[in-house]
C-alpha cells in the first residue's frame, strides 16, 4: 500500500566508512605545480654552472678550434683584443708592429689598405708605399712589378691620365677596407698572412661613366721581420669571397663624392 506524504519519515544513519561521498576529487594548485617546475630547473642550472665552474675556457691566443691539421679558426682569430695598436707611422703607414702573431696579422692589414689606395696609381707615391712597407732585400723587384702593373693603359682602365689624375670634377675613388686576417704559416722569422678585403674602386662625379663599384678579393701577403718589425717580401690577389649583394639601392653620384671627401680612411691593428 502506498504510504502518504503526511507519514513520518525514517533515516538510515550508515557507518562511517560506508556513507558515500558526495565530495569532488581534489584539484592540483596552478601555482604550487608552477612553483615546483621552477624549483627544479633552477636546481639543474645550479648543477650545470657548478659542473662548469672547473672547466678551462678556450685559449684566445690559439684562435682555432680542433686540433692537429684540421684546425679551424675561432670567431677569436679575428676579435678585436685589449692589446694596444701601434702609434708610430712612417709615410702614413703605421710600422712597428710586435714579434707576434697578432702582429704580423695587424701589420698585414694595414699594408693591404696601403697597396690599395689611390695612391699607387701615382709612380711617385707608389714608389714611396713600396720603400715603406717591403723589406729592403726585395724593394727593388717588387717596384719592378708594380711599374709594369700600373701602366699608362691601365690607368686609362680607370678612367685616368698618365700621372694617375682624375679627370676635372671627378674624384678618383680606391680604398681597400680589410674585414678579416688568418695567418697561414707563422714562424719566428717569417708568416703568410690573408687579408679577405672588400675594396671600393671608381670615378666619383655627375659626369663619371665609370661609377664607384665595390668588389671582395683576398690578399695573400708574405713578410719577414727585420729584427724591429714585420716587412713585406710578396704578395698576391685572388678574387673572393664575395657575399651576395644587399637590397639596398646605390648611392647618387653626388652622395659618394661627399662621402668620399668626407670620411677618412683608417689604420688598422688589434
Amino acid at each position: 500500500m502506498p504510504l502518504s506524504d503526511d507519514q513520518p519519515h525514517t533515516r538510515t544513519r550508515l557507518p562511517v566508512g560506508e556513507q558515500p561521498s558526495h565530495q569532488t576529487a581534489r584539484q592540483p594548485r596552478p601555482v604550487r605545480t608552477l612553483l615546483t617546475v621552477l624549483l627544479v630547473v633552477t636546481l639543474l642550472v645550479i648543477a650545470i654552472s657548478i659542473a662548469n665552474r672547473g672547466k678551462p675556457d678556450p685559449s684566445p691566443g690559439t684562435g682555432a678550434t680542433g686540433s692537429g691539421d684540421n684546425a679551424t679558426p675561432s670567431a677569436a682569430a679575428t676579435a678585436p683584443t685589449g692589446t694596444r695598436p701601434v702609434d708610430t707611422t712612417a709615410n702614413g703607414i703605421a710600422n712597428g708592429f710586435p714579434h707576434t702573431d697578432q702582429g704580423a696579422q695587424s701589420a698585414a692589414a694595414n699594408y693591404a689598405t696601403a697597396l690599395g689606395s689611390a695612391e699607387m696609381f701615382q709612380t711617385a707615391a707608389r714608389h714611396g708605399i713600396v720603400d715603406t712597407l717591403a723589406d729592403p732585400t726585395v724593394t727593388d723587384r717588387l717596384q719592378q712589378r708594380l711599374d709594369a702593373a700600373f701602366t699608362t693603359e691601365n690607368n686609362a682602365r680607370f678612367g685616368l691620365d698618365a700621372q694617375g689624375k682624375a679627370p676635372k670634377g671627378l674624384t678618383f675613388v680606391s680604398r681597400t677596407v680589410p674585414v678579416g686576417t688568418r695567418t697561414t704559416n707563422y714562424a719566428d722569422t717569417a708568416t703568410k698572412v690573408e687579408v679577405w678585403c672588400t675594396g671600393l674602386h671608381g670615378l666619383a662625379g655627375e659626369s663619371s661613366t665609370r661609377p664607384v663599384a665595390q668588389d671582395w678579393y683576398t690578399l695573400t701577403v708574405t713578410m719577414r721581420w727585420n729584427g724591429s718589425d714585420w716587412k713585406v717580401t710578396d704578395f698576391d690577389r685572388a678574387a673572393g669571397p664575395a657575399p651576395v649583394p644587399g637590397d639596398q639601392q646605390a648611392a647618387t653620384a653626388q652622395e659618394i663624392t661627399d662621402a668620399v671627401q668626407r670620411f677618412g680612411g683608417f689604420r688598422y691593428a688589434r
